[in-house]
């Protein structure tokens, strides 16, 4: 059961990062030139929150994976420096409401935030099993 969810989370997780590498790639290019400098500066902080999202989350899933696997102990993964991370950055959407953030990255931002929020949930749960 624990390795199915998780391997539908990091599956999740790996789309979403290809989804994102597409988007700074090949769309945020345009979307930039059509801003203002204040905007292109908006949407340079909520790119680099979607992919701080993304690094946490696949770190984390990565983690679990590896205690699953038998590789590490559910104690050392849940020790404060293999926790979830960031969530001064991850979970702020602050700068989300403002202008210049074009459709395509909101959406992304929107399903990080939720892939964040549900993997936040799950840390702490961890967490406390071992604690």
């Amino acid at each position: 059961m624990a390795a199915v969810f998780l391997n539908k989370t990091y599956d999740e997780t790996f789309r979403l990062l290809l989804e994102a590498r597409d988007y700074l790639a090949y769309e945020e290019p345009v979307d930039r030139g059509r801003l203002s400098p204040t905007e292109r500066l908006v949407l340079n902080c909520e790119a680099m929150r979607l992919t701080s999202r993304l690094t946490q989350v696949m770190a984390w899933v990565l983690m679990q994976k590896a205690v699953h696997a038998g590789e590490i102990s559910a104690a050392e993964a849940a020790a404060a420096d293999h926790r979830l991370a960031g969530q001064a950055v991850c979970r702020s959407q602050e700068l989300r409401r403002r202008r210049g953030v074009p459709p395509s990255l909101g959406r992304l931002l929107d399903r990080s935030y939720d892939l964040y929020s549900r993997v936040e949930r799950l840390d702490a749960q961890v967490a406390a099993r071992v604690n």
